[in-house]
């Protein structure tokens, strides 16, 4: 069997990053990537992009400019509360929005070209050893890395089980024409039914938009009430291409464990509980994972010291925001006080959408409001 310093199971952002990351901390390692799939392949997702996962990926390298080329920058954010409370404001820096079969085929080429390999394969069962990893019984590894989405095979391998359904959504995404007045605006709208819920629209630039609508498993949704949820929130919008994909969220999020196997992305229950939002912590895992891969048997160990330097406390803010959300009143009055003030909005969006926290201003503004 041939053996690799690195095996990446999953070529999506998440994979594609630690890649490339592994590559740029040790140039001499044997790094390869397996996927079920042949890229391009399409991948059900908002497809909207930070700035800040933009700015991961150039810190390994890779040309944001040529991931993102011909693709709408969308330099406006508008949030919806419950209550109805609206808040369209521009952001600190655009964000920008690319379909997935673009965005990934062309990250992982990026990968590929730091001098990472790729393989068509299904993985179906993986052998820790002291000294490796076996993959399927036809390679070995120094060290796995599990970048293999919500149903991830590695994730089983370890014996962790999926989240439970109060830390699990599920979302509805298609293809439409651009709602009127949503041109060069990422929608997010919420709403007091079937709470905690939400619908968003994101421009790609060409006429047509990313929707869809999305809420917690634990709420006993199906494929009709999403529908109906995005009808309800996005009405007149007449979506093709009507895919769902469960959002395993950060608050179920397991313990990484010591070893050489990692989880990174969707596999490690890497979601924003607020926003759904994933690429950021996709590609961001992902080259914590692949810098940590390169130590071997150490890897798990310096991988979660990574992750918690990295993203400790965001988690915790945004578990702790997400617990707060459960009432709507809170969030009415958060999108009122980032309504008055831009600041506040800036903090509102790097808490949803990269490593942000919550600020002092931000609560101090919205315990104002609930008043």
């Amino acid at each position: 069997m041939k053996h690799w310093d690195v095996v990446v199971v999953g070529g999506g952002p998440a994979g594609a990053a630690c890649a490339a990351a592994a590559r740029r901390a040790d140039p001499s390692a044997r790094v390869l990537v397996l996927d079920r799939a042949d890229f391009p392949r399409d991948k059900v997702c908002g497809d909207g992009i930070a700035p800040e996962a933009l700015d991961v990926l150039a810190g390994l390298g890779i040309d944001p400019a040529g991931l993102t080329e011909g693709y709408a920058v969308v330099p406006r954010l508008r949030l919806r509360s419950p209550g109805g409370t609206t808040v369209d404001r521009t952001m600190h820096r655009p964000a920008r929005v690319v379909p997935r079969a673009v965005l990934d085929a062309r990250l992982l080429t990026a990968a590929l070209a730091s001098g990472a390999e790729f393989r068509r394969h299904v993985v179906r069962r993986i052998a820790v050893h002291p000294t490796h990893v076996e993959v399927d019984g036809v390679l070995t590894a120094g060290v796995v890395v599990g970048a293999d989405g919500a149903e991830s095979v590695v994730r089983r391998a370890l014996g962790i089980g999926p989240n439970p359904p109060s830390r699990l959504a599920i979302a509805l995404r298609g293809y439409a024409p651009v709602p009127a007045g949503l041109e060069d605006v990422q929608l997010i709208a919420t709403t007091e039914q079937r709470w905690p819920a939400y619908a968003w629209s994101f421009p790609l630039g060409n006429g047509r938009a990313n929707v869809g609508y999305g809420e917690l498993v634990s709420g006993g949704v199906n494929r009709e009430g999403l529908l109906a949820g995005l009808g309800r929130l996005l009405p007149g919008v007449e979506a093709a291409e009507l895919k769902a994909h469960r959002l395993p969220l950060s608050t179920g999020r397991p313990r990484q464990p010591d070893g050489r196997v990692l989880l990174a992305g969707d596999a490690a229950s890497l979601i924003n509980p607020l926003t759904g939002e994933g690429i950021f912590y996709a590609v961001l895992s992902g080259a914590l994972a692949g810098a940590a891969a390169v130590h071997g048997s150490a890897a798990g160990t310096a991988y979660r010291a990574a992750l918690r330097r990295r993203l400790g406390r965001h988690l915790l803010h945004s578990s702790t925001a997400s617990w707060a959300s459960r009432w709507p009143r809170v969030m009415d009055a958060v999108f009122r006080a980032a309504a008055d003030d831009q600041r506040v909005f800036d903090d509102v969006v790097d808490l949803g959408l990269a490593d942000g926290r919550l600020t002092a201003r931000t609560l101090t503004a919205a315990a104002r409001r609930l008043r």
